[in-house]
């Protein structure tokens, strides 16, 4: 049982702000050169709550995290920021271009989700988290009392009950492209017979989180943080409930792609590309500078078309003028390999868990902990930047992955495994700033 609510949110009042200067990308994709241009667009930029810079007087007491808190509390007192008449569920929806000129529109709502354990079995993650950010946010959240950006929830729904019980207004509260060209269209839905439907209708559904691992799981510390604080508190406190984007899975407009792997340590090639060849054929795409972007697309399409039948991925070596993919062919010899490794039926079905497990792990020697902390191993989501990496000879290999598939993505979560770390990415991303929780 999910229990969803309705907020009362806190919003950016358009009387005082031109809205596109204020919002930001989610804080965990902005750059050192992007948070100075956030800065720099309006003094009441969503950075400063999200991501504030530090500063070399900071202490425990003085820091971004306090400082954020003061912002906040200005903003409220000064009417940037204005609470919401009454609760109500927000509709968001995105509208873009993808690569291939195909347009998307990916819709979804904003509502509260109260907060429960993964054990208790109604939401489900699927991948595995680092503690670092998970420090970071929790100091936020006990500084603000406040969720500054949605949790991205994922519901199955295939006869799309929820769009069918939502009555859109004529003109949308929020309509504001960011500056990736995605277009940003937010909604208030006021009438509760809307909002008791909805909260009908996810009633009898688990959720998996598509995005915001660290983020869900601060919220279960931060929640007891609070019930710690106050031991005789009542359930329905907001401290219990976390602010959540909710789409459907079984809706055409919900993409997820893959994140690239690049291998910065040195190693042995030659080796590396034998050890693969005991349980991979090996396809080659040659290639010179008049041809390199023909044949890389070609290449990229290739994955895809093979990884619809068998497990198959990429790979780009330094200093070689050819791609290579490499298609699994000894499925039982891989079995028996992961069987050692106790990995779960479910798991074997992933081409990032032998990517990992084989040949990380085994035949590149890294650690569990060099694979959680990209010790020597990193995660890339936009492939420009995996082949830039090879090609500027910032690493000595970069493994391509195919598109996951959303399907398998339920499979393993609903039956309580994790994928690798950094296995998927839902773009686009939430923009920040368009709808505050207050805790």
């Amino acid at each position: 049982m999910v229990k969803i609510s309705p907020l009362e949110g806190i919003t950016y009042n358009q009387d005082k702000v031109n809205i596109s200067k204020v919002i930001a990308p989610p804080y965990d994709v902005i750059s050192p050169s992007e948070q100075e241009n956030l800065y720099n667009a309006s003094d009441y930029n969503i950075v400063k709550l999200i991501l504030g810079k530090d500063q070399p007087e900071d202490n425990e007491s003085e820091n971004k995290y306090s400082r954020a808190a003061q912002f906040f509390t200005d903003w409220l007192d000064k009417n940037i920021l204005a609470k919401s008449d009454k609760p109500c569920i927000y509709y968001y929806i995105q509208n873009y271009t993808d690569s291939n000129g195909e347009s998307i529109s990916r819709k979804g709502f904003i509502a509260g989700n109260y907060i429960e354990t993964y054990e208790e079995g109604n939401v489900l993650p699927h991948e595995f988290t680092m503690g670092g950010p998970k420090e970071d946010r929790l100091k936020l959240m006990k500084a603000c009392k406040a969720n500054f950006s949605q949790i991205f929830m994922t519901y199955s729904d295939p006869d799309k009950e929820i769009d069918k019980a939502v009555n859109l207004p004529e003109k949308p509260f929020i309509d504001v492209v960011d500056d990736h060209g995605i277009r940003n269209l937010l909604y208030k839905i006021e009438e509760e017979n809307v909002i008791n439907k909805m909260v009908e209708i996810m009633r009898d559904k688990k959720v998996l989180i598509a995005d915001g691992h660290h983020r869900y799981e601060t919220s279960i510390n931060y929640r007891d943080y609070r019930r710690q604080q106050n031991p005789d508190y009542d359930k329905n406190a907001a401290f219990n409930r976390v602010m959540a984007f909710y789409t459907n899975l079984d809706d055409e407009n919900l993409k997820v792609y893959p994140t690239h792997r690049i291998v910065t340590k040195p190693i042995d090639k030659a080796e590396l590309i034998e050890n693969i060849k005991k349980y991979f054929d090996v396809v080659e795409y040659s290639f010179d500078s008049a041809t390199r972007e023909a044949v890389k697309e070609k290449f990229v399409s290739d994955i895809e078309l093979f990884a619809k039948n068998k497990i198959a991925f990429g790979a780009c070596f330094k200093d070689e003028q050819k791609y290579i993919i490499f298609k699994l062919r000894e499925q039982r010899a891989v079995n028996e390999f992961l069987n050692a490794k106790q990995v779960p039926d479910v798991l074997k079905k992933l081409d990032l868990t032998i990517l990992h497990k084989l040949i990380l792990s085994d035949f590149l020697e890294f650690s569990e902990e060099d694979q959680m902390r990209q010790n020597g191993v990193m995660y890339l989501k936009k492939l420009k930047e995996a082949f830039e990496a090879i090609e500027n000879a910032e690493a000595e290999v970069v493994f391509i992955m195919a598109t996951p598939s959303i399907q398998l993505i339920k499979e393993v979560s609903s039956q309580g495994y994790k994928m690798p770390q950094k296995s998927t990415y839902f773009y686009p991303k939430l923009t920040s700033g368009l709808v505050i929780n207050p805790l």
